[in-house]
């Protein structure tokens, strides 16, 4: 009789075991902590499934406008509607009500989603399209909980660790790199040299690096498949829970927790400003034990920049796209700009990114056989 034999997990699948047994752990940890196994489900499932998601379809459309050849994109899309011009007048009725009640930003977003969405279905058949929803849906739903868990984590670690131990630490070390300098001194001469306009243009470039990985997940689930998408958001979660491990050990805040001046010098009207004043008191309140309702999207670790991370492993996955790395690679030259002006991050956080993004794309990032018909969409969503 022939005996079944088990070949041991694979890194790149080494998630799977990780997720779980973080999510078995999950409940005895907050309860240790004191912390309620409860999450803000209304306000972090909303940013995720619409505004993020919303987000994500438009920048993996502006992705394949840039990446993708022209008689695959372009030339499908003018003759569908040289054809049928009635769908162009519906299109732009769209978007004016759609700007009429919301903003025009909006409007351009929902309505370049809606073109990208009926280009799909057009694309592809009905059985075609349900295979590729459902390839891009698995690895999203993967990612939202794996996050879910990783903010359940981030505050339990908080709980444990003060979370501000180690900044003069980090501080000291930046002071070494800039030769003297600091983020905080960078910041506050960018501020007296630049006008407001351009810190609101760093923010909305600092947000702006979610989309990409929802934009990734889309670009990688139909063009490679289900399991291809899978192991791109195990890649980032791998990241993640290293992110955790390492956030235990030196817990930090960031360089605007160690500025005096700060908070009086920083503009106020900025949302990261807000979000900034906000999470020095929450993870002090942590730290206290004060009792809290439920889990929210509250966001600690600064060693090491995951904002760094993850627009890194985002470039790797789509690495066959010459045209579309490169305008990442340009969009995350001024992402770091964003993260050292706004004092979200000091310089050896984005040093320790690089490490831990190449660590992990070595982990679980390859290899992976890549379709020869690198253009051209999936037709089930669920190979590789």
């Amino acid at each position: 009789m022939e005996i079944a034999t088990h070949s041991p997990m694979k890194p790149r699948s080494w998630h799977y075991g990780i997720s779980l047994l973080l999510a078995l752990a999950l409940a005895p940890v907050l309860r240790s902590q004191r912390l309620p196994l409860r999450f803000d489900w209304i306000t972090f499932g909303i940013a995720y499934w619409f505004f993020l998601a919303a987000q994500s379809i438009f920048a993996a459309a502006l992705l394949c406008l840039i990446g993708l050849p022209r008689k695959l994109v372009w030339e499908p899309f003018l003759t569908r509607y040289r054809e049928n011009p009635l769908r162009i007048v519906a299109l732009l009725f769209f978007f004016a009500v759609l700007a009429w009640t919301t903003t025009v930003v909006k409007a351009l977003v929902l309505t370049v989603d809606t073109v990208a969405l009926l280009e799909l279905r057009d694309r592809q058949e009905v059985q075609g399209v349900r295979h590729a929803a459902a390839a891009v849906l698995a690895p999203a739903a993967y990612l939202f909980f794996g996050f879910l868990m990783v903010l359940a984590y981030n505050c339990a670690i908080v709980s444990a660790r003060f979370n501000f131990a180690t900044d003069p630490a980090l501080a000291a070390m930046d002071q070494w790199l800039l030769h003297g300098h600091s983020v905080s001194g960078l910041t506050h001469w960018a501020l007296q040299s630049f006008p407001i306009s351009c810190f609101r243009a760093l923010e909305f470039i600092y947000f702006g690096m979610f989309p990409q990985i929802g934009a990734a997940i889309i670009l990688v689930a139909l063009f490679d498949g289900k399991t291809r998408a899978l192991q791109f958001v195990g890649t980032i979660l791998m990241s993640y829970y290293l992110a955790l491990a390492i956030f235990y050990i030196w817990p930090a805040q960031g360089p605007y927790y160690l500025c005096p001046a700060h908070f009086s010098r920083f503009p106020a009207s900025l949302q990261s400003y807000t979000i900034q004043k906000t999470l020095i008191p929450r993870a002090l309140a942590l730290w206290r034990h004060e009792p809290m309702s439920r889990i929210s999207t509250d966001y600690f670790i600064a060693f090491p920049c995951m904002h760094i991370v993850q627009p890194l492993i985002v470039m790797w996955f789509l690495r066959r796209w010459t045209r579309m790395v490169i305008a990442l690679a340009a969009y995350d030259l001024l992402l770091v700009a964003a993260v050292l002006l706004l004092e979200m991050h000091y310089v050896i956080d984005i040093i320790a990114g690089v490490l831990l993004a190449a660590l992990v794309i070595a982990i679980g990032g390859g290899p992976f056989h890549i379709r020869e018909t690198a253009t051209k969409p999936a037709s089930t969503g669920t190979s590789g």
